[in-house]
């Protein structure tokens, strides 16, 4: 895996860039869990295939590129196929901005990048498959995402929202629901159908998946042992961490620990 960061003027959109190479193994499933981001994938060569949405509702399929919403319990995809790809960690209000759709309409879901971009699509994976280091396709990826980007996109979302969402993600979602309607001004319904609606989560499912994000990260990251994870993202204890993983990831935090460091060996 090759990890970047993409051009300053999009790092409010996009948090992250990862090139990836997976060789073919045997056929397997994996566990993709929640995150305070959408997942914008990019396959180069292969495809990635769901068996299983988080909203049980929502179709499965294979997908060369694809969007999948903010999501509060796993989702499940085949592993075995050679594959490789670039992911985005979109974020809420870079959904807007770069396929012109709220990011609640996708929620749960994942979503052929085609239904959202249109014929804009295929060059889009044709530059990224020319030739060259990652750091080469990272900079065309730059100069892609700079042109799809709409600049007025933030004047369609709630100031309220955009605050809600930026308390709960400074506070590491840690930050009551009553105390936070109160700094908005609205009632704890009101704040909870306008942040789904605009985000696809409420304001205690995104608080949920914003600490577990920041634990995930954690232990990809880092050696540190569960303990000191859960202290340092806001956990009751060891055991609410685990709770937490059982419930939105469908594994324990060490079985997932251990596939990350299986997929690096």
């Amino acid at each position: 895996m090759f990890w970047a960061r993409p051009a300053p003027a999009l790092r409010r959109w996009v948090g992250a860039y990862t090139g990836y190479r997976m060789d073919a193994g045997p056929p397997g499933v994996h566990q993709g869990v929640p995150s305070a981001h959408l997942t914008f994938l990019l396959c180069l060569d292969g495809q990635v295939e769901i068996l299983g949405n988080p909203d049980p509702a929502r179709p499965p399929g294979s997908f060369t590129a694809l969007v999948a919403g903010l999501h509060d319990g796993p989702a499940t995809i085949a592993t075995g196929p050679a594959q490789t790809g670039v992911q985005l960690r979109l974020s809420w209000r870079g959904t807007r901005a770069l396929l012109g759709v709220p990011a609640g309409e996708l929620a749960g879901d994942t979503v052929d990048l085609t239904a959202l971009l249109g014929a804009r699509t295929g060059p889009l994976l044709d530059r990224l498959a020319e030739p060259g280091t990652w750091p080469e396709r990272f900079a065309r990826l730059d100069a892609a995402l700079a042109g799809l980007a709409a600049d007025d996109a933030d004047d369609a979302i709630r100031p309220e929202v955009s605050h809600a969402w930026d308390r709960l993600v400074a506070t590491g979602g840690t930050l009551r629901i009553a105390d936070l309607a109160d700094e908005v001004g609205w009632s704890r319904r009101h704040l909870a159908d306008q942040l789904r609606r605009e985000t696809g989560l409420g304001p205690k499912a995104a608080a949920r998946v914003i600490r577990f994000e920041r634990a995930c990260d954690r232990l990809r990251f880092t050696d540190a042992p569960l303990s000191a994870v859960a202290a340092d993202c806001g956990y009751v204890d060891q055991p609410h961490l685990s709770r937490d993983f059982r419930d939105l990831a469908g594994l324990t935090a060490t079985q997932w620990r251990g596939e990350l460091l299986a997929a690096r060996d």
